[in-house]
């Protein structure tokens, strides 16, 4: 019966970090990643903070899973949080992103080269 309980724990975990990046890329990834496609500057600083990412999660030695990306954003959220950080109201200006926004939005663009959820 564990592996039984275990297997369900692991799809839930999938479905819950699958929605939490689906969340993200609502709130930041939809205007954020058009914004990097037509700016090229924007689309290279995101480039850079998509191998911090990476590398933060060892991503050389070990796939990008849904799980370790929405974990990683939700730290990286949290962390702003305690720093004073508030999300932005509205609209986001893309030229005058913060680094948390980039970070995030990199988040994003990583979670589009992850496999469709079952």
């Amino acid at each position: 019966m564990n592996g039984l309980f275990s297997n369900a724990a692991a799809r839930a975990a999938q479905r819950s970090a699958h929605a939490s990046l689906a969340d993200l890329t609502a709130a930041v990834g939809v205007t954020g990643l058009a914004a990097a496609q037509a700016n090229p500057g924007l689309m290279s600083v995101i480039d850079q903070h998509a191998a911090g990412v990476r590398d933060s999660l060892n991503a050389d030695s070990r796939p990008l899973t849904a799980i370790l990306l929405a974990a990683y954003a939700e730290g990286v959220r949290d962390a702003a949080f305690q720093h004073g950080w508030a999300a932005p109201e509205g609209d986001i200006d893309w030229s005058d992103s913060d680094w948390v926004l980039r970070r995030l939005l990199a988040v994003c663009m990583l979670a589009t080269t992850l496999p469709a959820p079952n």
